[in-house]
């Protein structure tokens, strides 16, 4: 008779499972800047258990933070630990509130850890042959529980994998049984917990003791006896010397890494599946409560996969709201509801829902106009950002025609090259390996090649291959060279010269779609295809601009405003000496050195303007002493004398900064030119790395955002003199096509093209003067040619 197949029970070790979601998603946080890694991984797990074993019930296990038995009778029990982070400490005291809200029993007791609820449950359960047991850990403590046909043990391994544990998979990976694990840790130790084993110990020497003796105290039964019978085994005289000197601190380890069975507490079994006691509505809280947005409609997927059990009692599962609004409406809406929410980039129809407070087309634009005139923000919607929705539609309908043909030759190209590359790398190396490898490119480096003097670890404390390591070793080995062509090659051909034809529609042009709502800062993001990253740096990487071409007949046209960060920042704070600059015409940062070093023009060095627009670009993005010292590559004392002596030349600049700073901590925000707000919650959070990674946003916010609305205000007059030309010389004869950045780019009839050129330039550089928000002088670059290569 077939036997029946057993219930599942989860039991979560909640800590272990805290603690490396934390470390993997480090910098998950609300836009208010509370701290949610550890959470969101918490969370995960308990949906993936679920989709994984499909169990009846799902139990999260705890520690306390006062001291267990364990600290009590060792002072030094896990004293080799690192302080824990105040981010992960805010998040493990709310870990035991999410897991109720999740509808999970939790057990935990003073004088405890999670591992002996754990094994306490397992215990009590034993004798339970209707269920197994599946315990979800990261911490190889817990595999001493593993029991076949009882109890098994998910191990957390890389991000998005994990492994089942049964007995002969503890034994193929430690050669050890499970019951062995304890012992183990009674010789080896265990520096994490700070165990000291018996110290000379080692695992090679520990695991080959158990599988001679068994168990810790047959070993030391053995060696009381006759301790020839070790050596005769083949262990040397200092394992014996050892074992006798340290027995009392291996006995000891042992009882510390052993997890206990016997906790006072009782496990009862809970009257309902997890499935159908867990509540839609606390669910759907939580993930908004941490704004886990990709877990939100997770619970429908659950609710599905069950057969449709309901989540809560009588409780039907609410399907997550499609798109329902026409196109134009919609982003209509997303416009308005980006200008009150910045942070919430490229709105979704629930988003703005959520914003608006209401659900009907008609409604939601009423309150969000509302709201807009309430907030001081209508004129810009009305004067700027509705305009613009226009204009992006009749560019996106225009978009530019690439140059397949081309494409396809490099491409061929190209590829012979990838091929005879990933030949010669390999032949340096001696061996194959996956180049594209972090992992794999670092042992053939590091460890085979013997390359890099100062190697960099990555967080994870992996050798990093990253492009400024290896350029750093360019001329160490001939390898490097190619393998950083082979990146390049790689890149281009994947993200662009492959790539880029699919996008091309009948009429051989590709219109890409820009997101007016795409930045906290008010710029455009642009999206299938992103025309606003196209490659600049090197010659391989031009040919891809090469491609995109005007028409037969037609040039293409840029008009590029030169240096408007530092513009925006002068005319924001009012800054004289930063203003004068610009009055006589001098570049930004030959003046600023020319100030900064007290020189005439003519005595402006290569090397004084590249510092000095290192100091100007890094002001502006929040940069300290520290980052202007790595940046140019000098002693500390020679970057605080040049921070000093800018923070002098231009006070009132420094002074504005400060300002804004301050404004943004007693608003919540800060302000444009025309008003634009952007929201920065960092400034709340308790921790003081994302405070000021707040206080960095809020200086530049307001910078780059006044350029955001020099743009915009340059494609509204743009696009009145398109319509003007078309009117006055036939429809065609100029057409916006593209907004990169502080570009615009332009398609004319040929012979309009210096004309044009000339009268867009103009337009562009008064947009300020002609509403009178600024005299401030703006500058703007022209040039036509065949194609983007040639602007």
């Amino acid at each position: 008779m077939k036997s029946k197949k057993k219930k599942i029970i989860v039991l979560l070790d909640s800590h272990a499972i805290l603690h490396r979601a934390y470390h993997a998603m480090s910098n998950f946080s609300t836009k208010d800047g509370r701290p949610t890694g550890a959470l969101y991984g918490f969370v995960s797990m308990v949906i993936r258990m679920n989709e994984m074993f499909r169990p009846e019930h799902i139990v999260a296990c705890f520690d306390l933070a006062k001291p267990t038995f364990r600290h009590i009778a060792y002072v030094g029990y896990k004293g080799t630990r690192s302080k824990t982070e105040d981010a992960l400490i805010i998040q493990i005291k709310e870990a035991e509130r999410v897991a109720r809200e999740l509808s999970l029993p939790v057990y935990c007791h003073e004088g405890y850890e999670a591992d002996d609820m754990l094994g306490t449950i397992c215990e009590q359960m034993k004798d339970n042959k209707e269920y197994e047991i599946i315990i979800a850990s990261g911490d190889m403590d817990t595999l001493q529980l593993v029991s076949d046909g009882k109890v098994s043990v998910y191990t957390l391994r890389k991000a998005n994998e994990g492994k089942v544990f049964h007995e002969a998979d503890v034994f193929e990976k430690y050669a050890l049984t499970p019951e062995q694990i304890k012992d183990y840790k009674g010789l080896a130790g265990d520096p994490s917990d700070n165990i000291i084993g018996v110290p000379g110990i080692g695992e090679k020497t520990a695991t080959a003791l158990l599988k001679e003796y068994v168990s810790l105290e047959n070993l030391y039964k053995v060696l009381k006896k006759d301790a020839n019978d070790l050596q005769e085994k083949g262990f040397k005289e200092r394992v014996v010397s050892l074992l006798k000197e340290y027995e009392e601190e291996a006995l000891f380890s042992k009882t510390l890494a052993t997890i206990h069975r016997t906790a006072p507490i009782i496990f009862t079994l809970p009257e309902k599946k997890w499935e159908e006691s867990l509540v839609k509505d606390k669910f759907d809280a939580l993930c908004d409560e941490f704004e886990f947005k990709q877990l939100k409609g997770k619970l429908r997927i659950i609710h599905e996969s069950n057969g449709g059990v309901p989540c809560s009692q009588d409780e039907e599962v609410e399907e997550v709201p499609a798109q329902t609004l026409p196109p134009e409406e919609f982003e209509e809406l997303k416009v308005m509801a980006h200008l009150l929410s910045s942070e919430d980039t490229n709105p979704s129809e629930e988003k703005i829902r959520t914003i608006s407070g209401k659900s009907e087309y008609e409604e939601m634009k009423d309150a969000l106009l509302n709201k807009l005139g309430e907030e001081n923000l209508l004129s810009l919607y009305e004067e700027v950002e509705r305009p613009i929705s226009k204009i992006v539609i009749v560019m996106e309908e225009k978009g530019i025609k690439l140059d397949t043909d081309f494409l396809k030759k490099l491409s061929v190209e190209l590829h012979k090259e990838f091929t005879s590359l990933e030949k010669d790398i390999h032949q340096e190396a001696g061996e194959k390996f996956t180049i594209n490898s972090p992992k794999q490119l670092g042992k053939i480096l590091y460890e085979k090649l013997g390359l890099g003097i100062k190697i960099k670890k990555t967080k994870t404390g992996n050798l990093s291959t990253n492009a400024e390591q290896l350029e750093s070793m360019v001329e160490e080995h001939s390898i490097i060279p190619h393998i950083l062509r082979y990146r390049e090659l790689s890149k281009l051909l994947s993200t662009y010269i492959d790539s880029l034809p699919t996008y091309v529609k009948e009429d051989g042009r590709i219109h890409a779609h820009f997101v007016q709502t795409g930045a906290g800062t008010g710029r455009f993001s642009c999206e299938d295809p992103n025309l606003q990253n196209l490659p600049v740096k090197t010659e391989l990487g031009k040919k891809v601009r090469e491609a995109f071409i005007a028409e037969k007949g037609k040039l293409l046209i840029s008009c590029d405003y030169a240096q408007i960060d530092l513009r925006s920042a002068a005319i924001l704070s009012g800054d004289k000496e930063l203003i004068h600059i610009f009055q006589e015409g001098i570049d930004v940062h030959t003046g600023t050195a020319m100030k900064m070093f007290h020189v005439e023009k003519e005595g402006v060095t290569d090397l004084m303007r590249r510092r000095a627009k290192a100091i100007n670009f890094g002001i502006l993005y929040g940069m300290g002493v520290t980052a202007l010292k790595e940046g140019l590559k000098v002693e500390r004392k020679e970057a605080q004398e040049y921070f000093d002596s800018y923070k002098k030349t231009f006070a009132r600049l420094t002074e504005y900064l400060e300002e804004i700073k301050a404004f943004a901590f007693s608003k919540g925000y800060t302000e444009t030119l025309l008003k634009r707000r952007r929201q920065i919650s960092l400034l709340k959070s308790p921790l003081s790395f994302l405070r000021a990674q707040g206080e960095r946003i809020a200086i530049n916010a307001p910078i780059q955002g006044t350029s955001a609305d020099i743009l915009k205000l340059a494609m509204i007059d743009a696009y009145e003199y398109v319509k003007e030309i078309n009117k006055e010389k036939g429809e065609g004869t100029l057409e916006l096509l593209l907004q990169i950045h502080d570009e615009l780019v332009f398609e004319v009839k040929e012979e309009y093209a210096n004309e044009c050129s000339e009268n867009i330039a103009k337009i562009l550089e008064k947009v300020l003067e002609k509403r009178r928000l600024s005299d401030l002088p703006l500058v703007v670059s022209k040039t036509t040619g065949p194609n983007l290569k040639s602007l």
